[in-house]
């Protein structure tokens, strides 16, 4: 009865802590004299708790934030107010599990401090010699269930809000879920199961997962010293260059005289095919500021990454198209299987590529481009207006809103600008054509699509952010070929062929259509190693502000 009396004064309080009302610190300790007791202290501690998050703008007693109170309030009132992870001084065994995956939550791209493992240690190792004090029982209650929600949530949402682009129908667990979760964790004795029935389980995410368990082993406990920002071909800058590529395991000096460079050259080289920087051996600005970034730094944008994958659906097409933006490449998969891969130029930092999802229906043969006004008014109307054999030199045509082609020598250009310009801009096709022969076409507000270019030799860069928005992709004819496979007319490969041989202008409008997927990931496991690519667009910055 004495139980079931503190349970009601429990629904009490913890009503009352909906109301937010601010106090100071919950009481950090009060013994108990028979341990019998403690049930009925804990659980009002609990509440005492409960009050103080809700009148402390969602803080906790460590002052990290709580995941959400409503979600605690609604798991401990189907609890009768009753302690979850203790029965009257006796640690149920979940707790061990749950405190084994804070503890080693970074292997999941979360940090451990998200979830109270410095309060939870510092509690546990109280109750090592205090196990009669309600307070501390009470805290460390409170500190996990609020880590295994999170935690829940986490894995499978991701840390970072939702965005524009994710697929995820729903964005959160309902408190309902929660309690679910919770209860059928601490039934079960264990947490690890349901927590990893949380995660996704495409297969880009468990690689990554993967990737960052090996480059915890390889560099985890490793920390080395940066090096001046300005090269300097240096007795002294080389020294400290070698040392810092043998920490990293690029460079092994056994037996290499000391006024050899080119073994240092070449580790360089190494370094910098690693980390997608262009190999010349030299140790530029941009190669230095890589070589100082310290293992976690990477760890971090790794674990960036692995959020996004979280932003995905639980499953994914049996066929899609993916541009992954940072990487400068295309896939096209088929049950798990790669079917074809391509370099592709993206668009600059000031005219990003955006992040997007939609379905590819078509291509184009020898297309028209028209000409975006963003350039048209940014790049050609001052160069026309200076000489308007510019338009004939960039095999631009001037279409009225009609449709015609209008001779631009009528045209009183001076008088043209960004608030006054009737026309639209064409370039013809042919090899000539900024689109090149091909043009793939999607749905999206952005107007960008797919397309060969006439500028080829720039797929060999190795930084390749350089469009004005477009994805322009090297394997384009192949990417043709794979669109047409299965349209069950016979002979279409035949005829794409001969169009292409000919010259001729012509659409395709695929028989099924192929779900595409434009993403920023800066970090993958590829071929049994981590690759980590640049953050072109500065997109991982604003995501870690998630995770410090």
């Amino acid at each position: 009865m004495n139980y079931l009396r503190a349970g009601w004064i429990i629904l009490i309080v913890i009503g009352i802590s909906a109301c937010g009302r601010r106090k100071g610190q919950p009481r950090q300790q009060e013994i108990v004299r028979d341990p019998r007791q403690l049930n009925e202290v804990v659980a009002a501690q609990v509440a005492e708790r409960l009050e103080y998050v809700g009148g402390n703008e969602g803080l906790m007693e460590d002052s990290v934030p709580a995941f959400r109170l409503s979600a605690l309030q609604h798991a401990y009132r189907q609890h009768q107010g009753a302690a979850f992870w203790s029965d009257n001084g006796r640690t149920h065994k979940a707790v061990y599990s749950l405190m084994d995956w804070i503890a080693n939550a970074d292997n999941y791209g979360l940090p451990p401090a998200r979830y109270h493992l410095a309060a939870l240690q510092g509690a546990r190792g109280q109750l090592e010699h205090s196990r009669k004090d309600a307070a501390l029982w009470a805290k460390m209650d409170v500190l996990l269930t609020d880590a295994f929600m999170k935690m829940a949530s986490d894995l499978h949402f991701g840390i970072a809000p939702k965005d524009s682009i994710t697929l995820r129908k729903d964005s959160l667990f309902s408190d309902t879920v929660l309690t679910a979760f919770l209860q059928q964790a601490l039934q079960a004795g264990d947490v690890g199961a349901l927590l990893q029935q949380q995660e996704p389980v495409h297969d880009g995410y468990m690689a990554l997962k993967e990737g960052i368990r090996l480059y915890r082993d390889q560099y985890g406990g490793k920390q080395w010293d940066t090096l001046p920002q300005m090269y300097a071909d240096t007795p002294q800058f080389r020294r400290q260059l070698a040392i810092r590529l043998m920490a990293g395991g690029h460079y092994d000096t056994t037996g290499i005289p000391e006024t050899d460079t080119m073994p240092l050259k070449n580790a360089v080289k190494a370094f910098q095919r690693e980390f997608n920087i262009y190999p010349d051996g030299i140790a530029g600005k941009r190669t230095i500021q890589t070589l100082n970034k310290q293992p976690g730094d990477w760890l971090l944008q790794a674990a960036v990454n692995l959020d996004r994958w979280r932003k995905f659906p639980d499953s994914l097409p049996d066929r899609y198209l993916l541009v992954n933006i940072p990487a400068f490449r295309m896939n096209v998969m088929e049950n798990d299987t790669m079917m074809l891969e391509s370099r592709v130029i993206v668009g600059a930092p000031r005219t990003r590529t955006p992040v997007l999802n939609s379905v590819m229906t078509n291509f184009v043969l020898y297309p028209y481009w028209r000409v975006p006004y963003s350039i048209v008014f940014k790049e050609m109307l001052p160069q026309i207006k200076k000489n308007v054999y510019y338009l004939a030199e960039k095999n631009l045509e001037v279409v009225d809103h009609k449709g015609n082609v209008v001779n631009p020598d009528t045209i009183q250009w001076e008088r043209l600008s960004k608030k006054y310009f009737p026309y639209v801009l064409r370039q013809m096709d042919g090899l000539d054509n900024s689109l090149g022969v091909m043009k793939f076409n999607f749905m999206n507000k952005y107007s960008v699509y797919l397309h060969d270019t006439n500028n080829r030799s720039l797929f060999s860069n190795s930084n390749r952010a350089l469009s004005h928005g477009c994805v322009r992709v090297q394997q384009w004819d192949s990417l043709a070929m794979y669109m047409v496979r299965n349209d069950p007319r016979p002979g279409i490969r035949d005829s794409v062929r001969t169009w292409l041989y000919t010259e001729q202008q012509k659409q395709y409008t695929m028989h099924k259509r192929l779900p595409i997927y434009i993403r920023y990931f800066t970090a993958e496991l590829r071929n049994g190693k981590m690759q980590f690519y640049e953050d072109v667009y500065g997109e991982d910055q604003v995501m870690m502000r998630y995770f410090r």
